[in-house]
């Protein structure tokens, strides 16, 4: 539903109706039924990719949900473990395209690699802000539950930054504008995803639908964890969700220079002020 709410959103700021509320679940169907066409030369880390990225985010969504439900069911560590599987998705775009050996899609995973280096680095020391706020808790549980005594992180001056730096590295690790640069359709035709078809490409475009669903709900939990009732949370949700359609619908799409600048420049410096702010107590 929560790429409905994109293509919706995104459609009524471009003047148009928007497809039905089912549109995302036929598309899928579709491409299932297509025909899956394998390049030739290509490794069996072409296929192989694809379901990889799909089962990290399976365990994320799995995590993130149970420690909403039940945060005393929480894990020692669920934290880092989310952060390593969240990075599996783009590891799996770049190895799956760099496996088909079309020029174009190695071009993509090369941009996708970039990428991936540049806000990592801002969007771990988010995470690590969060962590020293919330005692060093390592724990999606704890960090909950120091959020309804004391409020939520991101009622804070270095949760609030924080939190800006997550969304806009949230932004770019879904893909979304003005991040697009692995894909660029204008530029290399699709870039990472251009030989996939049928299976495959159906289960990259669910993987990263369940990343829209996944990295509203992790923000949710690291700094707005105050009231974590559903209607509350269902709120939190769309409103993150419209937040990243925005950013999408009103940025132009960065070279991937000026993206790597950006996030190694201007929002690591405020992450790493973020992170120094939280060990002053602010």
């Amino acid at each position: 539903m929560a790429c409905w709410v994109d293509r919706k959103v995104t459609a009524r700021l471009q003047w148009r109706v928007g497809p039905p509320w089912y549109q995302n679940f036929v598309d899928i169907v579709k491409l299932l039924g297509k025909e899956t066409i394998v390049p030739e030369g290509a490794r069996w880390t072409f296929l192989l990719a694809p379901f990889a990225g799909l089962l990290s985010l399976v365990l994320v969504t799995t995590i993130l949900g149970e420690a909403l439900l039940s945060p005393a069911q929480s894990f020692m560590g669920d934290v880092i473990v989310v952060l390593y599987l969240l990075a599996i998705p783009a590891i799996a775009l770049i190895v799956g395209a760099s496996s088909s050996r079309n020029p174009l899609a190695s071009v993509g995973a090369s941009r996708e690699m970039k990428l991936l280096l540049a806000y990592e680095l801002p969007f771990i020391l988010s995470v690590i802000t969060v962590i020293i706020k919330s005692g060093g808790a390592l724990q999606f549980g704890q960090i909950l539950e120091h959020q309804q005594d004391f409020g939520s992180h991101i009622g804070y001056f270095s949760g609030g930054l924080a939190c800006g730096v997550a969304v806009l590295c949230a932004t770019a690790k879904l893909g979304l504008g003005p991040f697009e640069i692995a894909e660029a359709e204008q530029e290399i035709m699709g870039g990472t995803l251009i030989e996939y078809s049928g299976f495959p490409l159906a289960l990259f475009k669910l993987s990263k639908a369940m990343l829209l669903y996944c990295m509203p709900v992790l923000l949710i939990v690291l700094f707005l964890g105050k009231d974590t009732s559903p209607l509350f949370v269902i709120a939190k949700f769309v409103a993150i969700v419209v937040i990243f359609i925005l950013i999408k619908n009103t940025n132009p799409r960065l070279r991937i220079d000026q993206a790597m600048r950006f996030f190694w420049g201007p929002v690591t410096v405020l992450a790493i002020m973020a992170a120094g702010l939280a060990l002053m107590g602010l």
